[in-house]
């Protein structure tokens, strides 16, 4: 397993008694140390996922404690397995329920490019209803790879600037999903 990375201050000035650094970056910090993933597992990515929670893994250990399986209140969708096109719009829903910022994952072969499933019925990509910030390869991803592919939404989240979200590139990718 890879060496595990704590997280440390901020770039800043400091001195003594003191330390000043820029919002964005205190709030970078904070949230990419608390995202509550939202997993919408449909195959054996799954299952991978769940021995990525267990005790062996630990993915809590990299302040995702609560998996939350209410949109509401989650700001990570990690879509893993295969999703049919009827099972299309219910992601999208999903998607659009979650509050802003909020970002994706898609772990595994077939929520990355449909996978060995090049038929009518399989969506060939999560890429084609909603924007995917990262991608895990593998049929199925060790779990390994699913928390490299986390480590890389940490690092993402840290460095996003506040106001990315509000910028007129932002909505743009949005509005080409048709989401408002």
């Amino acid at each position: 397993m890879s060496d595990i990375k704590m997280s440390s201050a901020p770039a800043g000035v400091e001195g003594s008694g003191f330390f000043a650094t820029t919002l964005d970056q205190v709030i970078g910090m904070a949230r990419s140390h608390s995202l509550w993933p939202l997993p919408f597992a449909t195959s054996c990515c799954g299952i991978e996922f769940m021995a990525t929670m267990g005790a062996h893994y630990d993915f809590s250990r990299f302040g995702s404690e609560r998996p939350s399986f209410s949109p509401r209140q989650a700001d990570l969708l990690m879509v893993m397995g295969t999703i049919a096109k009827k099972m299309a719009p219910v992601l999208k829903q999903v998607y659009t329920q979650m509050a802003e910022p909020r970002w994706v994952i898609a772990v595994g072969a077939c929520a990355s490019s449909g996978g060995i499933f090049d038929t009518y019925s399989v969506l060939q990509g999560i890429d084609e209803i909603i924007p995917v910030d990262v991608y895990v390869p593998g049929c199925p991803p060790r779990p390994e790879g699913i928390i490299d592919g986390f480590n890389k939404i940490q690092e993402l989240v840290k460095n996003e600037p506040a106001r990315r979200r509000n910028s007129p590139e932002y909505q743009a990718l949005l509005e080409s999903y048709g989401i408002q």
